[in-house]
């Protein structure tokens, strides 16, 4: 029996992950919850799995929760540092870091430096503090697991070899809904469009970074950290299907790639049960009705973001945290309708611009670059405080 301290329990992959643990009640117990706003749904999940405790990022929302779990028992916390204190949890076998943004890179320093092994599904955690994150990891022995399904492809891909064979990491890249788009024809794009992704279900934030290809921007900067990889060995491919979801390179030529259904809830169990494979009941593949598969470079002059991202990670120091905080900005001013879409890259250009790099940045100054770096954003948008 495994604990599971789930955070970002509401969220897409949050949700999908109560799936997989409810299919296996023999192998999994969830031992935490938190979520950041989401009282009614983290009360009623509370209420089917039963953990020892939940955490709400928002300490307004602290009474509700409260009040809504108040004939069970269970504990209820309130506030960034009790959500850092549950990935912390000795009695916790594994943390699901599962938070959406820079938020998730406390817990997660939280869980390594407790020797919680983290299934990993903050990508942020590594953008931001990759270099604090990899020590933390290393000096403790602790596995970090990757959920995103380009890097647990690649994760499956490397069992049995050795990192040192490895040519180049391809990251796929669905294109998101305006692959083929002219940049006059995304001027007038509207959350609502940018909203409906192709091929897969996911939350509003990743989702805005799937279409400015940000998205993989940021997973180049993860893969980076996670299988120590110089970005010159990092190499990004439109694959429309999405049914392949890496590939890695070897230095023989040989090519080994992991394909699958585009369904979260493969890599999220293979994070879980790793390293054994458990039955699923994700979609299978027909490969006769499948036919074909396409493949295409990525429009570097259209999507700026994913170079801007390949900058600041070669940058390196706090510049990714930049990158990072101003992204978050502008998507969230872009799904609010203050912004175009095509502004969201200039604001993150127009805030990395004005950073002046520090080397080895601890949490304390990452968190500080992070207040300013949106606070520039906002400036940068014509939005003030």
């Amino acid at each position: 029996m495994k604990n599971i301290t789930l955070l970002g329990s509401t969220g897409s992959i949050g949700t999908q992950a109560l799936q997989v643990i409810g299919a296996y009640p023999e192998r999994f117990r969830v031992r935490s919850l938190a979520a950041n706003t989401s009282v009614e749904q983290l009360a009623h999940q509370a209420r089917r799995f039963m953990p020892d405790m939940v955490a709400i990022s928002d300490v307004s929302c602290y009474n509700e929760l409260k009040s809504a779990l108040a004939d069970v028992d269970i504990q209820v916390l309130a506030g960034a540092d009790e959500v850092s204190r549950l990935a912390a949890d000795a009695d916790t076998d594994m943390v699901l870091n599962s938070l959406v943004g820079f938020a998730g890179l406390g817990p997660t320093l939280a869980a390594l430096s407790a020797g919680n092994t983290l299934a990993l599904a903050n990508k942020e955690s590594l953008v931001a503090g990759g270099h604090l994150a990899m020590e933390l990891a290393a000096a403790g022995g602790v596995d970090i697991l990757p959920v995103d399904s380009e890097h647990s492809a690649i994760f499956q891909c490397l069992q049995g070899q050795k990192i040192s064979a490895v040519e180049r990491i391809v990251l796929t890249a669905s294109g998101g809904p305006f692959f083929g788009k002219t940049q006059d024809e995304l001027a007038h794009i509207t959350a609502a469009h940018a909203l409906k992704h192709p091929n897969w279900d996911m939350g509003a934030k990743i989702t805005i970074d799937s279409a400015t290809l940000m998205n993989k921007g940021l997973e180049v900067m993860e893969a980076r950290w996670l299988f120590d990889t110089a970005y010159e060995q990092i190499h990004v491919v439109v694959h429309r299907e999405s049914i392949i979801h890496s590939l890695v390179e070897f230095c023989d030529g040989a090519v080994l790639a992991q394909l699958g259904a585009p369904d979260m809830r493969v890599p999220i169990q293979y994070a879980l049960t790793w390293p054994e494979r458990l039955p699923g009941d994700a979609p299978r593949i027909s490969w006769e009705q499948l036919g074909s598969m396409h493949f295409a470079a990525p429009d570097r002059e259209v999507f700026p973001c994913l170079d801007l991202a390949y900058a600041a990670g070669r940058e390196g120091g706090s510049m990714p945290c930049v990158l990072n905080a101003a992204n978050e900005e502008a998507v969230a001013l872009f799904l609010k309708g203050e912004i175009g879409f095509l502004t969201i890259p200039r604001i993150i250009e127009t805030v990395m611009n004005k950073h002046k790099v520090i080397t080895t940045p601890d949490f304390d100054t990452l968190a500080e670059t992070d207040r300013e770096a949106r606070r520039l954003a906002r400036e940068s948008a014509g939005m003030k405080g």
